[in-house]
């Protein structure tokens, strides 16, 4: 269980860094360096019609770490009081969220593609998936 409650300002923006060269550039992700967990988990969002949205869920004790590896979208934040919407574009630049964040994407440009580094493995038990689960939960578990 969470002992903060952490709000959609938590949810932060990291520069990853990149190495130019004149073939291409490199960016480079270890863990807990830049990104403030161990990745357990590597999967990506592709062929998403432009326009389309993705996620609408939180994650009760999982951080994910969202990068556009191609193209841009945007993530609609939402911490159960407060709205925020984060524009991602550019591949050396990823949007930590921490847990019980609701976090839609949206918007993504066609061709799109979005690259999610997990802290922990799939568990279904730690997904709400819907709003009305989000919010009960939160205010049983670290109330607003």
């Amino acid at each position: 269980m969470h002992k903060t409650n952490p709000t959609v300002y938590d949810c932060s923006l990291i520069d990853l860094g990149k190495i130019k060269n004149r073939a291409g550039n490199i960016t480079v992700v270890e863990n807990n360096t830049k990104i403030p967990f161990d990745v357990n988990r590597i999967f990506y969002l592709y062929d998403i019609p432009g326009g389309e949205s993705r996620g609408a869920h939180a994650h009760k004790e999982c951080h994910q770490f969202l990068i556009a590896a191609s193209g841009s979208f945007e993530v609609l934040l939402d911490d159960g009081r407060t709205k925020r919407v984060v524009q991602i574009n550019r591949p050396y630049v990823g949007l930590h969220i921490p847990p019980m964040i609701w976090a839609s994407e949206i918007n993504f440009s066609s061709g799109s593609i979005c690259l999610v580094l997990a802290s922990h493995g799939y568990n279904e038990l730690d997904y709400l998936r819907s709003y009305e689960d989000y919010l009960a939960y939160k205010n049983e578990v670290i109330p607003i």
